[in-house]
């Protein structure tokens, strides 16, 4: 048996984005480098959202976890 290899450390930085798929879902949910957050059904609209944002309102907006804000 051999010794596992540890993990990576994760990216940070103000050009680190995240896409996580939700499971159970045909949903992907964006994660920006300022910890901002929203879903998306279209990968498109995911990356315009993202690479726009913290720029321009209304895409600094909090969410509510389903693309909506509060």
């Amino acid at each position: 048996m051999t010794a596992r290899a540890e993990a990576e450390p994760m990216l940070t930085g103000k050009h680190v984005y995240r896409v996580h798929w939700v499971l159970g879902t045909d949903r992907l949910r964006g994660v920006c480098h300022c910890a901002a957050a929203r879903e998306f059904d279209d990968p498109v609209e995911l990356w315009t959202w993202l690479l726009a944002h913290p720029e321009g309102p209304p895409a600094h907006q909090p969410t509510n976890g389903n693309g909506s804000t509060r």
